[in-house]
């Protein structure tokens, strides 16, 4: 039996978007008031999916306290009340999109989840606006 699970969580950061190859002209067109020289803020929602089989030993496909840790350390603590495209070494040089934030925060998880495991993280800017990557 394959079930999933998941662990909802939020934080709160600060990003502009902005390609330093571009033309302020040409930033302002394609991002608007993303690309606010003063950076602008989002209240993040995470959805971490994880599907497996059931460990007919403890009955979890994964033990969501430990998921629950794994967020907290490795993607809370180093997102929440930053400032992404200045104190998150990931987006030094990679456009802090939507799109880019979940594939880090999937390679992140990815690498601290049994393999074994499939995992899907959904990540929401807004209540209407969201993205969701599984590594495919």
């Amino acid at each position: 039996m394959k079930v999933s699970v998941f662990r909802q969580t939020h934080f709160n950061a600060a990003h502009r978007l902005h390609n330093p190859e571009w033309t302020p002209e040409k930033n302002k067109e394609i991002f608007g008031k993303c690309n606010n020289p003063s950076y602008h803020g989002h209240n993040y929602e995470l959805i971490v999916k994880v599907y497996g089989e059931i460990n007919p030993v403890t009955g979890f496909v994964i033990d969501l306290k430990v998921l629950k840790d794994i967020i907290n350390e490795h993607v809370l603590e180093r997102f929440d009340h930053k400032n992404l495209n200045i104190d998150v070494e990931e987006f030094k040089n990679l456009n802090p999109t939507a799109e880019n934030i979940a594939v880090v925060i999937w390679n992140i998880l990815r690498s601290k989840i049994d393999s074994h495991l499939e995992l899907t993280v959904r990540l929401y800017e807004t209540p209407r606006n969201f993205v969701e990557y599984d590594g495919a």
